[in-house]
C-alpha cells in the first residue's frame, strides 16, 4: 500500500529577554479554513505539506514553507528531526532550521472548499491563518498531538 508523504520545517530561535536563562521559541502556524476557525487547543501545525516522488523531503520541506507561509524558506543548518508515521499512514519529515521571522510579514497559502459542505459554494481558506511565536510550553498546548514528538526532539538537540 502507497502512503502519502508530508515534510515541514519547524522555525526556532533563541530568546534571552523575559526570562532569568535563555530559551528558545519555535514558530507554528494556525491551521486556515472553517473547521479550525475559533479553536486554539490543539489546531497549531508545523507548516508542512504533501510532496511526490519526484521530490525530496528536503526540498519539498522548503517548497511547502514558501507556498504556506508565503515567504522564501530560511537559510542556516537543517537539523532532521525525523520521521512520525500518522494513525492514517501518512509518513511526516520535518526538519527544525534556527532563524527570525516577523508574523506579519506572512502571506498565506490558500485552497478552495466547498463551504457549508453540499452547498456548491466553492470558497477560498488561508492554508494557515496565522503563525506565531510560542514557547515550548505553550507549544505543547496548542500544537496537534501527532506533531508533539518534533517539539520534543528539538528540545534534546537544543540540549546536547
Amino acid at each position: 500500500m502507497t502512503y502519502k508523504r508530508s515534510a515541514g520545517l519547524l522555525l526556532f530561535r533563541r530568546t534571552d529577554g523575559s526570562r532569568a536563562e535563555p530559551g528558545v521559541e519555535v514558530l507554528l502556524g494556525h491551521m486556515g479554513g472553517p473547521l479550525w476557525s475559533g479553536r486554539i487547543a490543539g489546531d497549531w501545525a508545523i507548516p508542512k505539506g504533501e510532496y511526490g516522488p519526484e521530490e525530496t523531503p528536503r526540498d519539498a520541506a522548503r517548497r511547502e514553507f514558501t507556498e504556506e507561509i508565503g515567504l522564501p524558506p530560511p537559510e542556516g543548518e537543517y537539523l532532521p528531526l525525523g520521521e512520525v508515521r500518522l494513525s492514517s499512514g501518512k509518513l511526516v519529515t520535518i526538519w527544525a532550521v534556527e532563524a527570525d521571522l516577523d508574523p506579519a510579514l506572512m502571506v498565506p497559502g490558500t485552497f478552495t472548499l466547498e463551504w457549508p459542505p453540499h452547498s456548491g459554494n466553492v470558497q477560498e481558506f488561508p492554508e494557515l491563518d496565522r503563525v506565531a511565536w510560542c514557547t515550548p510550553e505553550m507549544a505543547q498546548t496548542m500544537l496537534i498531538p501527532s506533531q508533539l514528538p518534533f517539539l520534543e526532539r528539538l528540545l534534546v538537540l537544543l540540549k546536547a
